[in-house]
């Protein structure tokens, strides 16, 4: 399930490894993924002048009342655990052609060239002439990260991003020791990796409970930012359960600890010295440490581990449904007393949730008793449960609370999504122009009923309907004719919520009536 809560403009999300050649990992801007750069990451076997562990800490500085204790003494934590936090390096090749690499502005062209360089000519005569048959080649790629041990015999938790495509991983203590470490598996839903090395009576970390996290908590991170092994930074907890884009399957914690490129799978620790997380992503502007950090909880990351140990691999379940979340107008339209639940937009024919029973226009507000806030909450839930699972769906349908049971498919089969629908709206009448379907124009959009949209203005318009869009239900009722359609906007008062279909997808916009 993808989840988009968050849709920030010009945001970078980057991932905290030091990159494989030189970037910073996938981020995020406009919407799209992209490659950042990154500074050049120290090599595994550089030599340091002193074995003791380097301490930066950030803090914000808050006026605190004299009765408050103030930050706790990190430096006995750092000293009793910090030898059990590990620096990983990895290596590998990567095929690439002159024609497939991203920065070539022809074949044969060194990377990244600018046309107005005086060179550029001279590349592109002699040097491009049969670029093109050179055929694929091997790109080195390199990229550092930060793990913990958490078994005495050498078993280790990271990021599944710092070891992504590695053909070779080396694992450096604290003691300048460095061993060859197996990938026992990776799992990129949740972004954890189980790493193995052969050595014994290694120090280990303690987990704690993520969920005992207060916001406002004191913690501590330690890793290897930009390749400086063994950092230590602090902060607080900023929130939990943040749902981010492309990782609806972690209720990640958010905190303002200083980390950079590097610091990727390395311990969040509380101030009792027990992991309660594993560092994984900032937002940034820049690609470096702007004060949101995130990381993976610890419950969630001790549950893939396991499976993984196990079996090889981790597997999550799915509902076969597609949300949205529910802003105050949609909350209005479908007469919810607040604006919470994830609304679905579509069920999977044949799915899980089509066969428990689960409709469009359906709000979930509860599974296994556990409230959904956030349309993000629901994959989170769901991702972390078992396929094959049962699990209890509390719906609000048609003005009035129901139940049902679901059987959880297997997330590997297929992946439900998230909707996102736009916010703005106007105010004054509907402002649609409606037709019915003609049975050829059914068959080809595959609907058994629905409206064209011939013509749009108003609030309608101001809300994100556009013209060849399909009309299937507003509020949930499906409507088959303009009448349909104006006895449902006459029993709403101040807003209504419309299904409309697009390129096959299908969403509620929400448009307020004024």
């Amino acid at each position: 399930m993808n989840t988009r809560t968050l849709t920030p403009t010009r945001l970078v999300l980057a991932l905290l490894t030091a990159g494989l050649l030189g970037g910073a990992g996938a981020t995020y801007m406009a919407g799209g993924p992209a490659r950042a750069a990154a500074p050049a990451s120290a090599p595994a076997t550089s030599t340091s002048t002193s074995r003791s562990t380097s301490t930066s800490t950030s803090t914000s500085s808050v006026a605190q009342p004299a009765n408050l204790q103030g930050a706790p003494d990190f430096s006995r934590i750092t000293e009793r655990y910090g030898p059990a936090v590990v620096n990983i390096s990895v290596s590998g090749v990567r095929k690439a052609s002159a024609e497939g690499e991203e920065t070539a502005v022809a074949p044969g062209l060194p990377p990244g060239i600018d046309p107005n360089d005086p060179f550029f000519e001279f590349f592109r005569r002699f040097q491009g002439q049969g670029g093109g048959q050179r055929g694929q080649r091997d790109t080195p790629v390199r990229g550092q990260g930060s793990g913990f041990v958490v078994s005495a015999d050498g078993l280790i938790l990271t990021n599944a991003h710092v070891v992504r495509d590695a053909s070779e991983v080396i694992v450096k203590l604290t003691d300048r020791r460095e061993f060859k470490a197996k990938v026992l598996g990776s799992d990129p839903k949740t972004d954890v990796a189980v790493l193995k090395i052969d050595a014994k009576e290694l120090p280990t970390v303690p987990l704690g409970s993520a969920r005992d996290l207060k916001v406002g908590e004191w913690v501590l991170a330690i890793g290897s930012p930009f390749g400086f092994e063994n950092s230590v930074s602090a902060g607080v907890v900023s929130a939990k359960g943040r749902s981010l884009p492309d990782d609806s399957f972690v209720p990640f914690l958010q905190t303002d600890v200083a980390v950079n490129p590097g610091n990727s799978g390395g311990p969040l620790f509380n101030s009792r010295g027990e992991v309660v997380g594993i560092n994984s992503q900032i937002y940034s502007q820049s690609g470096g440490y702007q004060g949101l950090s995130f990381a993976i909880p610890i419950e969630l990351a001790s549950q893939v581990k396991d499976q993984i140990v196990a079996t090889g691999k981790a597997s999550h379940a799915r509902l076969g449904v597609s949300v949205q979340e529910v802003n105050q107008t949609l909350a209005d339209s479908f007469k919810l007393d607040r604006p919470e639940g994830a609304l679905v937009s579509s069920v999977e024919p044949g799915g899980p949730a089509d066969k428990a029973g689960l409709k469009s226009g359906d709000v979930i507000r509860q599974v296994n008793g556990q409230r959904i806030v956030a349309s993000g909450d629901l994959p989170a839930l769901i991702g972390q449960s078992t396929p094959g699972s049962q699990v209890s769906l509390e719906v609000w349908r048609q003005g009035r609370t129901e139940t049902l049971s679901a059987k959880l498919g297997d997330a590997s089969d297929k992946k439900a999504a998230v909707a996102q629908a736009d916010s703005g709206v106007g105010q004054g009448k509907l402002g649609l122009a409606l037709r019915p379907l003609q049975p050829q124009e059914k068959r080809e959009a595959g609907v058994g009923a629905g409206l064209v949209v011939e013509d749009v203005g108003g609030p309608a318009a101001l809300a994100g309907v556009q013209p060849g869009d399909l009309l299937m239900a507003v509020n949930g009722t499906p409507v088959q004719s303009v009448d349909q359609v104006r006895a449902a906007v006459a029993k709403s008062a101040k807003s209504v919520a419309l299904l409309i279909r697009r390129d096959g997808d299908t969403i509620f916009v929400p448009v307020r009536l004024g």
